[in-house]
């Protein structure tokens, strides 16, 4: 199963001198083909937050159950970054 970025949502803390953030991804299952699309996209995310002085602490996972059309399954991951 590949999955993609689909959105994500973050506190407004993100790049203020804040101990920790926390972001909520979702990473849908891609229509068509397989691949790592994903991984870039979510790296993306997880280095812009380094970029500002944060490590990635912790990431949750839950099955966000199918949507739309075509279906596919969601992720909702959230992930909380600490400042280093």
């Amino acid at each position: 199963m590949a999955f993609g970025l689909d959105s994500s949502s973050f506190s407004g803390a993100s790049g203020q001198q804040l101990q920790y953030v926390v972001m909520q991804v979702t990473l849908k299952e891609k229509f068509f083909g397989t691949g790592s699309g994903n991984l870039t996209e979510l790296e993306t995310v997880i280095n812009a937050q380094a970029s500002k002085g944060y490590r990635l602490h912790t990431i949750s996972t839950a099955n966000g159950g199918s949507k739309g059309f075509g279906g596919g399954d969601r992720i909702q991951a959230t992930l909380v970054f600490e400042k280093i």
